[in-house]
C-alpha cells in the first residue's frame, strides 16, 4: 500500500520536539520522519490559545501538503490547546504528547502524588490534570510552570550552576509535597533529567512524555496496518520557519546525530 511508505509528520514550536523524533528513531527505525519546527514564532508557551491553534493549523497544513500518513504533535502546548480541533479537521491519525505521559504517570505512582512541570500555557491549560484525573480521580497533582528551562536547554546549559539553582527554585515546592512521580511536560525537559533527578532524589520516577509518545505512535501504526513496507533505508527531512543554522546546531545536540536535510520555509506564505 502506497500510504504505508509515506513519512510520519512531526511538528513543534521549535527544536524541542526533536526529543520525540529521537525516540521515534529508537522505536520505529524503519520509518521516515518529516519534521517542522516553527522557529520564527517560538515560543508557543506564552501565547494565547487562539494564536497557538492558528499556528498549529498552519503547521499541520504544511505537513499534509507534503503527504504524511500520521501526525505527531510533539509540543505539549499545542497538545494542551489544540489537539481536539486538529483531530476534528484533518483526516489522518493524530497523536499528541499529553495522554501517553499522563497514562505512564498513573501507572508509575505508588503514593498517588504526581508532579507536572511544563510551560506556562501547558500548566495553565490544566490538560495534564484533566488527563490524569480521567484515569484516577483520587490522585493528587501538583503543577509548576518552569519557563526558564527552555532557554537554558537551548543554550546548552544542561548542568551549569545557573541551571541547578533555577531547578532548585522550581522543584523544591514539588519535593516538599512528597511526590513520587514527575511528568516532564515539555519536550525540552528530558535533556535536564540528570539535574532534575539530582534535586528530586533517586526514588522519583521521571515520566518522559517524548518516550511515551513514540511508544503510542508505534502502537497506532501497528493497529492501523500503516507500518512502512520497504527495505530501503529511511530518509528524514527537517523544515523550519527561521534560523536553520541555529536549529541544526541545537538540534544535533538533541538528536545526537547529524541533520543532513534542512530547509527554511515561509509558513505564513
Amino acid at each position: 500500500m502506497g500510504g504505508n511508505n509515506k513519512p510520519i509528520g512531526v511538528f513543534d514550536s521549535g527544536v524541542g520536539g526533536l526529543t520525540v523524533v529521537k525516540e521515534l528513531f529508537r522505536y520505529l527505525p524503519a520509518e521516515e520522519i518529516v519534521y517542522f519546527g516553527d522557529t520564527a514564532r517560538v515560543p508557543y508557551g506564552t501565547k494565547s490559545r487562539g494564536t497557538v491553534t492558528r499556528f498549529a493549523f498552519e503547521s499541520t497544513g504544511f505537513l499534509m501538503d507534503i503527504g504524511i500518513k500520521m501526525l505527531v504533535i510533539a509540543c505539549n502546548t499545542v497538545s494542551a490547546s489544540s489537539l481536539k480541533e486538529i483531530k476534528a479537521n484533518f483526516d489522518i491519525p493524530v497523536q499528541g504528547v499529553i495522554h501517553p505521559g499522563a497514562g505512564a504517570a498513573v501507572k508509575a505512582t505508588k503514593n498517588k502524588k504526581i508532579g507536572v512541570i511544563g510551560t506556562e500555557r501547558t500548566i495553565s491549560s490544566g490538560a495534564y490534570v484533566e488527563a490524569i484525573r480521567a484515569l484516577d480521580e483520587s490522585i493528587e497533582i501538583y503543577s509548576k510552570a518552569c519557563p526558564l528551562f527552555v532557554p537554558l536547554v537551548e543554550e546548552g546549559w544542561l548542568d551549569t550552576e545557573v541551571t541547578y539553582l533555577t531547578a532548585i527554585e522550581y522543584l523544591e515546592p514539588l519535593k516538599r509535597e512528597g511526590i513520587d512521580t514527575l511528568v516532564l511536560a515539555c519536550t525540552h525537559y528530558p535533556l535536564l533529567k540528570g539535574t532534575i533527578r539530582h534535586i528530586m532524589g533517586k526514588n522519583i520516577t521521571l515520566i518522559d512524555s517524548a518516550m511515551e509518545t513514540a511508544k503510542a505512535v508505534k502502537e497506532t501504526l501497528k493497529s492501523l496496518g500503516l507500518e512502512r513496507k520497504t527495505d530501503s533505508p529511511p530518509s528524514h527531512r527537517f523544515y523550519v520557519s527561521d534560523n536553520p543554522e541555529k536549529f541544526v546546531r541545537v538540534g544535533e545536540r538533541f538528536l545526537n546525530k547529524k541533520i543532513n536535510s534542512i530547509e527554511k520555509i515561509d509558513i505564513e506564505g
